[in-house]
């Protein structure tokens, strides 16, 4: 069992790859909403290129998480700015994202330095992105929404459930990440990351089939 959670560790960066490699041959095709998507997916593949190099080669990885969580998340803020766009007020978008940017900065400074893991940032992360993956799948059944944004719809839904499954699933995960990392064995750690590692793959593999069934211009 052991060798399958190391295995299904080692994979996981597949689906990542994957998608980042199909967002840049398709990039110039994708309408506006998705073009933020794309980006994200290419910075998302480029950032686990470096920590897979640092894994194979045992260096401290910790500081592109940091990256990674700010990075990350202001892609995916832009796509909800965009998506939410007349439900939402961009103020409070923009809010949320300088607010959280803040919070990480000051969390990597003061409190979780960059060599350690940012669970904090992560959760606070996973909180908002939860909240406004609901609040699109409650926007995508407006009426007036189907008809505006009805040839991106099927796209639109599935990368929402991409980034629902996977922060929603991984969330206690990235709760007790410290106490997991610190307080059980190596092999019992391998077991409970597998559970963020699968919602990874089920996300980028929503992310894939979204982009695939996009509409063309």
């Amino acid at each position: 069992m052991n060798q399958l959670a190391s295995a299904i560790l080692q994979i996981s960066s597949l689906p990542v790859w994957i998608t980042c490699i199909y967002s840049l041959i398709i990039y110039k095709s994708l309408f506006k909403e998705l073009k933020i998507v794309g980006a994200f997916l290419v910075f998302s593949g480029v950032i686990q290129l470096i920590s897979t190099y640092s894994w194979y080669n045992s260096i401290n990885n910790m500081p592109l998480l940091h990256l990674y969580v700010a990075g990350g998340f202001l892609f995916i803020c832009l796509f909800y700015q965009q998506l939410l766009d007349g439900f939402i007020s961009k103020k409070i978008i923009w809010g949320v994202l300088a607010g959280f940017t803040s919070f990480t900065v000051i969390n990597t400074i003061f409190i979780q330095p960059i060599n350690t893991y940012n669970s904090y940032a992560v959760v606070v992360e996973s909180i908002l992105i939860i909240i406004l993956s609901l609040s699109t799948f409650m926007f995508l059944l407006d009426d007036i929404v189907k008809e505006t944004k009805g040839k991106l719809a099927v796209t639109l839904n599935w990368i929402n459930s991409g980034l629902f499954i996977y922060y929603s699933s991984s969330l206690l995960i990235f709760y007790f990440g410290n106490v997991i990392t610190g307080s059980f064995s190596v092999e019992i750690s391998q077991y409970l990351w597998v559970i963020p590692s699968v919602a990874s793959m089920a996300m980028h593999i929503c992310f894939f089939i979204g982009l695939w069934k996009r509409p063309q211009k």
